[in-house]
């Protein structure tokens, strides 16, 4: 057992054990039973989250999987420390630039890495060169790696929606209403059939931007038994590991700085590349909304098109095994399972913020700590689920606030005070 415990976060302890009992709630063990997959998994001790290793009873197991299917994600994560707020000591600036510099420089150090990071403006002197530390060691980046030298075999997923791979990709600036812009390009592909159910381009690479063109692609095909994507902080984020639990889907990482390991995503990147936008002339793209309609008809084509790799067409071979995919229960199903998640404590004016917004909430909730569930281009449907009740929320108005008539304060008799009054 090691000597340091790391915290672990609710949503990250629920991730875990749906990691382990996805195989029972997708129906995809190999051996006889639920029962004897549970058996064989802990047969030695597992190592968890926190860095400590356990020896598992079967029956938890199947405790996890039968709390899943009846609650979801929300079943997983542990009861008395559920209504705890996430913290990270390093941001997603931060985290970027250290894998920037550990690329750069293989064999600069941690105390190294904490002075620039501090330099440059990426975190205050107050984090701890352990922060740093810990980071590199957990991601396995003290010491170098030669891709070159890695071990490889080529796979394959044996049907549609076993596995899809995802990433993000750079594309070129372009302009519309006269400003020039960075655009992105947010893609996913199928392992089996290398058809792309789902890509978008937009000017803000983001995790809800990605949450976007998952969701749009589950609703169009189903939900997949695993996602394949890197450690950008688009992938990393806890809201995309609550996502994947409520919809029963597993969300799988390759290495750190390995993006061969993706190959199928990255040779498709490469041929949006050669085939379309080699071709395209930036210069009379003037917005987002022609750019996707020019790249939607190019995905068209690539799905239809014959695929040396595949010797057939990845259309035709998506509609094989298409039964594969368990579709969305209903719409409304759907959008619940893509809604963003976060802890707030109500203030004594009976508000709560978010991203620096102030919201109304309802007097009965103030000094408790709410769960708010939104869509961050939806807030005005956002509410705090309590009891399995949706309590909306809105924005503050505090002229119309001021307006209000209390219910616990005496009214003010203003014509008592007539002559204190000016025009």
């Amino acid at each position: 057992m090691s000597n340091t415990i790391k915290h672990v976060s609710p949503i990250e302890t629920a991730h875990f054990r749906f990691a382990l009992v996805a195989p029972v709630v997708q129906g995809l063990f190999p051996d006889t039973s639920a029962a004897a997959y549970c058996r064989r998994v802990t047969e030695n001790p597992i190592l968890k989250p926190d860095g400590t290793t356990f020896l598992y009873n079967p029956r938890t197991l199947e405790k996890w999987a039968h709390l899943y299917q009846s609650g979801g994600m929300d079943a997983l994560m542990p009861r008395v420390r559920s209504d705890k707020g996430i913290t990270r000591t390093l941001s997603d600036e931060a985290i970027n630039e250290i894998f920037r510099l550990k690329e750069k420089y293989p064999k600069i150090n941690a105390t190294m890495i904490h002075r620039m990071l501090i330099q440059e403006g990426f975190i205050p002197a107050t984090v701890s060169v352990a922060a740093v530390q810990r980071f590199i060691k957990k991601n396995n980046l003290k010491v170098a790696v030669d891709p070159n030298i890695k071990e490889r075999l080529a796979f394959e997923e044996p049907e549609f929606g076993c596995m899809w791979q995802v990433d993000t990709c750079y594309l070129p600036h372009i302009k519309e209403d006269g400003k020039s812009r960075r655009t992105f390009l947010m893609a996913i592909v199928d392992d089996h059939s290398r058809l792309v159910v789902g890509a978008q381009i937009f000017y803000n690479d983001n995790s809800y931007n990605f949450q976007k063109v998952f969701k749009q692609a589950v609703s169009t095909y189903g939900i997949p038994d695993k996602i394949y994507c890197d450690n950008g902080s688009n992938y990393i984020d806890e809201q995309l590991k609550l996502i994947c639990g409520s919809l029963g889907c597993l969300k799988l990482h390759a290495p750190v700085r390995d993006g061969a390991a993706k190959a199928k995503i990255e040779r498709s990147f490469r041929s949006v590349k050669e085939r379309w936008l080699y071709a395209l002339d930036i210069t009379k793209i003037t917005s987002l909304v022609e750019f996707n309609e020019s790249l939607a008809e190019y995905i068209r084509r690539h799905n239809t098109a014959f695929h040396k790799g595949i010797k057939e067409t990845p259309m035709d071979r998506f509609l094989r095994t298409k039964d594969h995919t368990k579709k969305p229960k209903s719409v409304e199903w759907l959008d619940a399972c893509f809604h963003n998640r976060i802890i707030r404590r109500v203030k004594k004016d009976s508000t709560i913020s978010i991203d620096n917004i102030s919201y109304d909430i309802p007097q009965q909730f103030i000094g408790a700590k709410v769960e708010v569930r939104y869509l961050p281009d939806r807030m005005s449907d956002a509410y705090i689920l309590y009891n399995d009740t949706h309590y909306l929320i809105r924005v503050t108005d505090k002229n119309a606030n001021s307006r209000v008539k209390r219910k616990n304060l005496p009214m003010i008799d203003y014509s008592m005070r007539g002559s204190e009054i000016h025009e």
